[in-house]
């Protein structure tokens, strides 16, 4: 992200302001950067702005929401997260979010005057020598509200023109930033539901059936053991708790060490390291061990509640896959397939024949023996394949 040109923020008046958010901001494609350039340009129109946020709900798995604060002398502005439970806090409720969020059309709080509401943010700006505040809602579409906010220390506060030129400002902002948003929604629910270089290839037009690539792949696949038992014996909540705890074991550190996870299957997922990075194997391997590391301690936890421990079955191979899009004309999966992964699927499904939680092929073992302990297993036939398969258990 770029900081604004200052020498560029020259306007001579709120209309100009206006135009130059509706006309000459499309190429830029990131919200804050178009924040702290209006609050560049809104005090060069006269308006004496100290300090302006903007407080927006986003669709994240992990996040509620984002806040964009700018602060005079800054050219960027700052982007912070915020988690889910941040509305059971005492910083959120009763503040001017809180209130937009509740319905609120405005809220104005003159923080020079005596006997104004007690509240966290309040008292932050009056030890910053802010002397006016004012929350609106950013309206969007489908009636989605996100709040700006705007604070001075001019003596006295804003003015009836100065309010009157923030509220000008404020349809424009929205429209600009819903775009910015949504952008930004699509690629975060895409990176989310089928992963990050997926997504991008996805935005980048490969949205046919039939539309994608060979890739040379190390291909993980794992699948949880005696779910079906679990999930008659054990009541829903606790199985979807099981199932996020397992998936969190075993996903979080493909991710880490440069995975894609492309699917999850039930109660299985499918991952592939591309052989683009010369340490793909490698890394692979990493994941495995802290994944097993990540599912002792989760056992452990589940004995401690008198549960059973977890088992699973890991299956690894490295080859050829078509990765592209696969389905019906209007319903399409963003996958791998080929023999590369027909054959890891059924590795794992041999895990429990031969009682080892992580099996790897002979070509997959070549690649990482010398950095790895590996256990020979021996020649076993393959459903589907016509020559034995040479195996190898990974314990590590």
């Amino acid at each position: 992200m770029n900081a604004p040109n200052i020498d560029a923020v020259t306007p001579q008046s709120d209309g100009d302001v206006v135009s130059w958010l509706t006309h000459e901001t499309r190429d830029e494609r990131f919200i804050d950067n178009i924040f702290a350039e209006l609050c560049l340009r809104l005090q060069g129109a006269g308006i004496p702005i100290k300090r302006a946020t903007m407080n927006l709900l986003i669709q994240h798995p992990q996040w509620l929401g984002a806040r964009i604060m700018w602060t005079d002398g800054k050219q960027e502005a700052d982007i912070s997260r915020v988690d889910y439970e941040v509305r059971e806090r005492s910083e959120y409720i009763g503040s001017s979010v809180y209130e937009i969020q509740e319905g609120a059309s405005e809220v104005r709080e003159r923080l020079e005057r005596a006997g104004g509401r007690k509240h966290a943010l309040y008292d932050d700006m009056r030890a910053q020598g802010l002397t006016d505040y004012v929350a609106w809602p950013l309206l969007h579409t489908l009636g989605k509200r996100h709040v700006v906010t705007f604070a001075t220390d001019r003596p006295g506060g804003f003015d009836d023109a100065h309010i009157a030129s923030l509220k000008t400002v404020l349809p424009v902002l929205a429209l600009v930033s819903e775009i910015r948003m949504k952008n930004r929604l699509a690629r975060t629910l895409l990176e989310t539901y089928v992963g990050t270089h997926a997504g991008e290839m996805i935005l980048a037009g490969a949205t046919r059936r039939g539309s994608g690539t060979t890739v040379r792949a190390a291909i993980m696949i794992c699948d949880l053991r005696d779910f079906t038992r679990i999930s008659d014996s054990w009541p829903r909540d606790d199985v979807i708790d099981l199932l996020n705890d397992y998936f969190d074991a075993m996903s979080e550190p493909i991710a880490r060490h440069g995975g894609e996870i492309l699917k999850f299957i039930g109660d299985g997922l499918l991952a592939i390291f591309p052989l683009s990075d010369p340490k793909a194997c490698a890394n692979l391997m990493h994941a495995v061990s802290e994944a097993r590391e990540a599912m002792a301690a989760l056992s452990e936890r589940n004995g401690m509640m008198g549960r059973a421990p977890m088992n699973y079955g890991i299956g690894v191979h490295v080859g050829d896959v078509m990765y592209g899009n696969i389905g019906s004309r209007s319903r399409l999966d963003f996958t791998v397939i080929g023999p590369a992964v027909n054959m890891a699927s059924r590795l794992e499904a041999l895990t429990k024949q031969l009682k080892k939680n992580v099996l790897l092929s002979r070509a997959f073992a070549d690649l990482v023996e010398h950095d790895f302990a590996l256990e020979h297993v021996g020649e076993h036939a393959v459903r589907g394949f016509s020559e034995p398969i040479e195996l190898f258990a990974y314990n590590g």
